[in-house]
């Protein structure tokens, strides 16, 4: 739900020592989080090269994109499981790499992935991106932006340090520590928790605002923060990956759609990505995906266009 985000690395209790330690730590965080570890987590488990073209669908693209051959989709490479760095510190992997890969493969198109700041991808879809793929929460506010087609479906949840030693209590937040990754819908909710925090008398969130989720779990794990609040299926691939050093806390909230985000006046493109989409779900091969990465629950039976909220 890429709304508060999440973050996916491994810390050590190092990262507090110092500035430079910390930053350190944080570098190794999210290698280790993002694709570094050595269990095969991180490896690239899907092969696009079983998935066929849909010559009716790929008929469906604008000519400009047949021209140019290539399906080029910006994406926020630090939010594991759904994108993240693979161990050779290059590759992208994850369910929504995946998913690009096989949508290209449908279409007929080469795939190309450019790892993007976060924020800057919706802005970007239409002019240097032909979509964005990056664990993107359907709202309104994005809708507004630009049209989105979903695919998932995916709640927040805050994760603590193993044995919630701050004693957090996720109905209660306020004047607490939290971290999260900047732009996501969960950085938008913190903010407005806060305000409700000081309206009432209360303190407010400290608020924590990091570019990758690896580097918010990182903090969490180092002691910097009381909590993470992320997706479900970061939160829940971060608690996999620290090696039990954090654990989830209270039920996932607010389930909504991520989209697949298209300009909002490529009406060929939309109806084109719509149908491949659609394909991927009635065959099984987006089950198939989400299910190597843990997150086969979450997968949609229709792929709706801008469904209202």
């Amino acid at each position: 739900m890429r709304h508060l985000t999440v973050l996916k690395p491994t810390a050590t209790a190092a990262v507090v020592l110092a500035t430079a330690l910390a930053l350190t730590a944080c570098t190794y965080a999210s290698q280790q989080l993002g694709g570094g570890g050595t269990d095969g987590a991180s490896a690239p488990s899907f092969d696009p090269s079983t998935v066929a073209e849909d010559e009716a669908i790929a008929a469906m693209l604008p000519a400009d994109v047949v021209a140019d051959g290539v399906l080029t989709v910006g994406t926020e490479t630090g939010y594991a499981p759904a994108e993240f760095i693979a161990a050779d510190g290059r590759t992208p992997v994850g369910f929504d790499i995946d998913l690009v890969h096989a949508l290209g493969a449908v279409l007929g198109l080469e795939t190309e992935i450019r790892s993007s700041e976060f924020a800057g991808i919706i802005p970007a879809v239409g002019s240097q991106l032909d979509l964005g793929v990056s664990a993107f929460t359907i709202t309104p506010e994005r809708l507004a932006e630009a049209n989105m087609i979903s695919y998932f479906l995916a709640g927040s949840q805050f994760a603590v340090a193993a044995g919630n030693p701050e004693d957090v209590d996720p109905a209660a937040v306020c004047g607490l520590t939290v971290a999260v990754q900047t732009g996501t819908i969960q950085d938008e909710e913190l903010d407005t928790l806060s305000a409700g925090c000081t309206a009432a008398g209360d303190e407010a969130i400290d608020i924590l605002r990091y570019d990758s989720q690896a580097d918010a779990t990182t903090n969490l794990v180092g002691g910097k923060a009381d909590a993470t609040y992320a997706d479900s299926p970061v939160i829940a691939y971060a608690v996999s990956r620290t090696g039990g050093q954090i654990e989830t806390i209270g039920e996932v909230r607010d389930a909504a759609p991520y989209g697949v985000v298209v300009a909002k006046d490529d009406a060929e493109l939309t109806a084109a990505v719509q149908a491949a989409l659609q394909k991927l779900m009635d065959d099984g091969t987006l089950t198939e995906i989400f299910e190597s990465w843990g997150n086969a629950e979450g997968v949609l039976e229709t792929a709706e266009l801008n469904p209202a909220g």
